[in-house]
């Protein structure tokens, strides 16, 4: 397939990327808004989420369900998603219905209704899944963990937002952080597939390119390059289970670092997919941790968790604890391996294991349409599309010292965080 990629602006800002894929007579169509939970302030949080609930509640053009059935009629699907750095929509769909997708989401940046009474209702939704959520021990604890990871920056709270927030935010102010923000200029229109680029244009510009762009105010918070110091943090709940959730600050994506400690994490837990669609999997019981941890019976499972964000994030290793061991034992464990990694050389073979693992769950990433126009924005949101398409070099290009410095400047003991969820009824086996 050919990585030449077509790049456009129209004249209100908005900007346009096509790739041409001509494997299969199927198109896929994403708009990205650079705006995410990392925009909100205290007392708005959740803001970004529920405006993208909202943007499925019909135009005054289009209504709900015929934007649904639209979409679902010509055999496509749908979906959208908010991050920290980004809220986006998609429609993949056959080739030759572009046409709908792009008349879809053009009504969609200017003319989605806000209706009042569907804001109850959907506060009504976001509420139910915020109360599922804190019934899940893994996301209680990641929560109390990232509000300490971070002292200021929005990266510090959820996505959902949080629940007095919820409770208190208006129609005026999810319709004003709509207007504010879903515009020409802070959106980036992908189109993947199989794409005549001239028709592509012309399509494009009939649909968006008469929708005026305002000013708009955009907050943009200072990053917090440093973890705060050492802190401990312990939960109790229902259940039967002991988690353990450890995070040090990260790099964040557009930073060489990042590959390195890409690397570093597939060492240590197994590569993570930073793709929501790649299909296939790699096993991580080649890694360190797992075979320290897990094989041994310290733990029952060992998962690390990076991402690619605007702004330095965090790198988090999440533990379940075997019954029969104590949590202080496992914490041990666990710092044993990371000295080793930090004082012992490590071995060219093992960092070639390690980059063939992440490059084979990139490659699992980036095997349909849809995931093609997910990599055009995504990449976008904090650097640009070589991000992509050099990712497996840089990867390739990582040294054994590189990957020995990262670890020794990054998972530092006095700079993290440790959450540990304990279910109640079991007495805790360490002071």
């Amino acid at each position: 397939m050919p990585e030449t990629l077509i790049t456009h602006t129209l004249d209100n800002g908005l900007r346009l990327l096509i790739r041409e894929i001509h494997t299969a007579p199927i198109a896929s169509c994403w708009i990205w808004y650079g705006v995410g939970f990392r925009n909100e302030v205290p007392g708005k949080t959740g803001l970004s989420h529920w405006v993208e609930h909202m943007q499925f509640k019909g135009t005054a053009q289009r209504s709900a369900s015929w934007m649904d059935h639209a979409v679902a009629r010509l055999g496509g699907h749908w979906n959208a998603f908010t991050s920290p750095d980004w809220t986006t929509y998609f429609e993949t769909l056959p080739a030759s219905a572009l046409e709908t997708a792009l008349a879809l989401e053009a009504d969609r940046m200017r003319g989605s209704l806000f209706d009042p009474a569907e804001v109850e209702t959907e506060r009504t939704v976001i509420l139910s899944e915020r109360e599922g959520l804190e019934n899940d021990p893994l996301f209680l604890l990641n929560e109390a963990v990232q509000l300490r990871a971070y002292q200021h920056h929005p990266y510090r709270g959820e996505v959902i937002g949080a629940k007095e927030d919820l409770l208190a935010l208006t129609r005026e102010d999810l319709y004003g952080h709509y207007q504010n923000y879903y515009q020409p200029a802070n959106a980036l229109l992908c189109l993947a597939g199989d794409i005549e680029p001239r028709r592509a244009l012309d399509l494009v510009q009939k649909f968006f390119g008469g929708i005026q762009g305002s000013p708009f105010n955009k907050h943009q918070p200072a990053p917090e390059e440093d973890l705060p110091e050492f802190e401990r943090v312990d939960l109790r709940g229902p259940g039967d289970t002991t988690f353990i959730e450890i995070a040090w600050r990260a790099p964040k994506g557009n930073s060489e670092e990042f590959f390195a400690f890409t690397i570093l994490e597939s060492l240590l837990t197994g590569p993570s997919s930073l793709n929501m669609f790649g299909s296939g999997g790699i096993s991580n019981r080649t890694s360190r941790l797992y075979l320290a941890l897990v094989e041994k019976e310290l733990a029952v499972s060992v998962n690390g968790s990076l991402n690619a964000s605007i702004d330095p994030g965090t790198f988090s290793i999440n533990l379940t604890k075997h019954p029969a061991r104590s949590v202080d034992q496992l914490l041990a464990a666990l710092d044993r391996e990371i000295k080793k990694i930090q004082s012992k050389p490590i071995a060219l073979a093992e960092i070639d294991r390690a980059v063939k693992q992440a490059k084979a769950l990139f490659a699992y990433g980036s095997d349909n349409i849809t995931n093609h126009g997910f990599w055009m924005g995504y990449a976008n949101s904090f650097a640009d599309y070589s991000w992509f398409t050099e990712y497996v070099q840089r990867l390739a290009a990582v040294s054994p010292e590189q990957v020995t410095n990262i670890a020794r400047k990054y998972l530092r003991p006095d700079a993290r965080v440790i959450g540990v969820y304990t279910p109640n009824g079991e007495e805790a086996r360490d002071a």
